[in-house]
Order: C-alpha cells, then structure tokens, then sequence
C-alpha cells in the first residue's frame, strides 16, 4: 500500500475505529492515525516496531517527524 491508494488508518480499519488524520511509517510504509484520532495508531505502531519516521499523509502536507529526537526533519 502506498500513500496514495491508503484507504485510511490500517488499524482503524481492521477494528472498525474512526481516525482524524493519517501518517506513513517511512520505514515500513504502515498508513495509521495520528495522536489526535482516539487510537494513535501511528505512535503505538513506531513504539512497537522502532521505527522511528513518519510523514504526513494529509493533502498539501510534506512534514516528517522522528519519535526518537520528537522533532519535525
């Protein structure tokens, strides 16, 4: 799955969960929901996995945040 073609938070999905904005895991690609959502998918998933970067996934975004250093790059 890319970006483009996410259908919304993978995690919201399979549960069946609302999300407000969506992320992209710069490592692996997971597409989840950002900490303002109810589930944080996109914080749960980089802690589980150590992977560190994300990017926005919103139209007109292009920011990218690392959990380790807790800044935008």
């Amino acid at each position: 799955m890319t970006a483009d073609s996410a259908e919304g938070c993978t995690d919201c999905l399979a549960i069946g969960s609302r999300w407000v904005h969506l992320r992209m895991c710069l490592s692996c690609g997971h597409v989840a929901c950002c900490d303002s959502s109810p589930n944080r998918h996109a914080t749960a998933h980089s802690g589980a996995s150590g992977h560190p970067l994300i990017r926005s996934v919103e139209p007109g975004e292009s920011w990218r945040w690392c959990y380790v250093d807790q800044a935008l790059v």
